[in-house]
């Protein structure tokens, strides 16, 4: 398979690994503001808006996009959920500095309710769902009928639902998830993934019988004078 024959739509971000706030560089908020605004659109027409972000390989700056997309979809006034279902190697507690070190291994383990693990209004209408403990056997959990029962319910309390996930070339956890979201947001970061990365992790992708909504590229260097020419940010067509 080609890899120029799939035009999946890629926003570029600007170089940080950092969440974004008042401080932020408005070149990096701008750039997730065009990613949310374009998925947006991607789920109007569909019945879920769970979306999953994953990546080939470690070190390519997934669980920080993931965290700045959920930023960002809660700005626009949606109650948002952020939820890190990387069971084998946490990254949103200590990413988001967040207290509450139980989460959802807990409640899918069911020792803890999902009230009890939440982090409530992290940011004005975001709340954080973290991975939790790490437990012995992540991928059962996750095909469980109890991850299954919580996450439709989920669906019915939220507006968008951000899952921050195992990148799919690593371990096979993030494919048990397709039945329940609207489709995947692969990220790549400049001068690190391949293309062969990236034809692999779509090829995974379809065999699975999901859907790409679009890359989500990380780890830009972007001029002010090229961002105001209005090149920054725009898809890019492979």
């Amino acid at each position: 398979m080609k890899l120029g024959r799939n035009k999946k739509r890629v926003i570029n971000i600007d170089k940080s690994r950092n969440v974004i706030s008042g401080d932020s560089k408005f070149a990096i908020v701008e750039g997730y503001k065009i990613a949310r605004t374009n998925l947006v659109f991607s789920l109007a027409t569909s019945e879920s808006k769970v979306v999953v972000l994953t990546s080939w390989s470690k070190g390519e700056g997934k669980s920080t996009a993931t965290a700045n997309l959920a930023i960002s979809f809660s700005k626009m006034g949606k109650k948002v959920l952020l939820i890190d279902s990387d069971l084998r190697r946490p990254n949103l507690h200590n990413l988001m500095k967040l207290q509450n070190t139980a989460g959802l291994s807990e409640v899918i383990g069911k020792f803890k309710t999902f009230d009890e693990v939440l982090n409530r209004e992290v940011l004005p209408c975001l709340d954080v769902l973290t991975a939790g403990s790490i437990p012995p056997n992540p991928s059962e959990l996750l095909a469980s009928a109890s991850f299954n029962s919580l996450l439709n319910q989920l669906k019915t309390m939220y507006d968008y639902i951000i899952i921050d996930t195992p990148p799919v070339g690593v371990v096979a956890d993030t494919l048990l998830l397709k039945d329940h979201i609207a489709g995947f947001v692969v990220v790549v970061r400049e001068k690190v993934t391949t293309h062969g990365d990236i034809e692999k992790t779509i090829q995974s992708i379809r065999l699975a019988d999901s859907k790409i909504l679009g890359f989500l590229k990380v780890g830009c260097t972007v001029s002010e004078k090229r961002y105001s020419k209005g090149q920054y940010g725009y898809y890019k067509y492979y």
